[in-house]
């Protein structure tokens, strides 16, 4: 009877660990099958540009964009300049060394996006089979990775401590407000999967030359109004200059006539425009000493936009966005 009692409580212990185990692998199913979620995206934190003449390109920034406040705590080899009173950046990298069958073909070194949980975006995208770099913290105190798109192209996520430096604009600052970066994308469907099914990227606007073609394509972040732009249809040969018009990045403003005329004063000897584009929005293009084209576009349209109305909200700009007022 004894023999039989301890018998029945070993079968009963071996039965609740069993129970136990069960439940424990079911659990840790349950757990891989639910990937990290995405943190937010809020919108572009920089862009680094590379330059073949650092001081050249270093003096247009500076001087005839106005950008003069330097980033703070920022001890890195590449000059860096903050978009103030935002935390957003310029900065500029020396070109690599190029040979007649290396030509660098996009000027844009970088393009970065804030996130407010960096750690969790690595995870997110290790989840989904893309590889990220290694987090690096920098000296600002920022922490970052790097990744490529599906073409290859360099963008980084970023998670910045708010400065306590107020930043203030300079007078002949242009604008206050980076608001979207373009870039020359040949197969949008690749790119799609990407920036829109995986990152939450969301429709704002596309148009073409014609009324009935898709020429530029325009994606928001998904927690704040700034976009990307893809740049399509452009041929496979074309030269540095046309990619220098394409891969190009935009300042946002509420008046572009009074910014052409603070361009004006700033140094700056041609521009084309301002005029009202496809869009609907009035702009001005500018280029830095390497061609690369820096837009200067108004916040909202004028007009309406041919081919396909928005479908998100327009940056609002900053308080200060106002800024350059009219040069008499």
């Amino acid at each position: 009877m004894q023999r039989r009692c301890e018998v029945q409580r070993g079968l009963h212990a071996a039965t609740l660990l069993t129970l136990s185990l069960l439940v424990h692998s079911v659990a840790l199913a349950s757990g891989a099958g639910n990937p990290p979620v995405r943190p937010r995206i809020k919108g572009i934190d920089h862009v680094t540009v590379y330059v073949s003449d650092v001081e050249k390109s270093a003096k247009f920034y500076s001087e005839v964009l106005g950008l003069a406040t330097k980033c703070p705590h920022y001890t890195g080899p590449d000059p860096c300049f903050v978009v103030a009173p935002s935390e957003q950046r310029v900065s500029l990298k020396p070109a690599p060394v190029q040979s007649d069958n290396g030509a660098l073909k996009n000027w844009l070194a970088e393009v970065a996006f804030a996130t407010d949980d960096l750690s969790q975006m690595r995870r997110y995208l290790l989840a989904h089979k893309v590889a990220p770099g290694t987090i690096r913290r920098d000296s600002d105190g920022s922490q970052s990775f790097r990744v490529r798109d599906p073409e290859g192209n360099p963008i980084a996520f970023v998670q910045r401590t708010p400065s306590k430096v107020g930043y203030v604009p300079a007078s002949k600052q242009i604008s206050t407000h980076l608001i979207h970066v373009g870039f020359v994308v040949k197969d949008m469907a690749a790119e799609n999967r990407f920036y829109a099914d995986l990152l939450g990227f969301r429709l704002y606007w596309y148009g073409g030359f014609k009324d009935d073609g898709v020429d530029w394509y325009e994606l928001q972040v998904p927690d704040g109004p700034d976009w990307i732009e893809y740049m399509l249809n452009i041929p496979a040969n074309a030269d540095h200059k046309e990619l220098g018009v394409q891969n190009h990045f935009s300042f946002g403003v509420t008046d572009v006539h009074g910014a052409a005329r603070q361009l004006r004063v700033n140094g700056l000897q041609t521009c084309d425009g301002p005029e009202v584009g496809r869009d609907g929005k009035d702009s001005l293009d500018a280029y830095d000493p390497d061609g690369t084209r820096v837009e200067v576009m108004e916040f909202t349209p004028k007009e309406k936009p041919c081919c396909h109305p928005y479908t998100a909200e327009h940056p609002k700009g900053s308080p200060t966005s106002s800024i350059p007022k009219p040069v008499r």
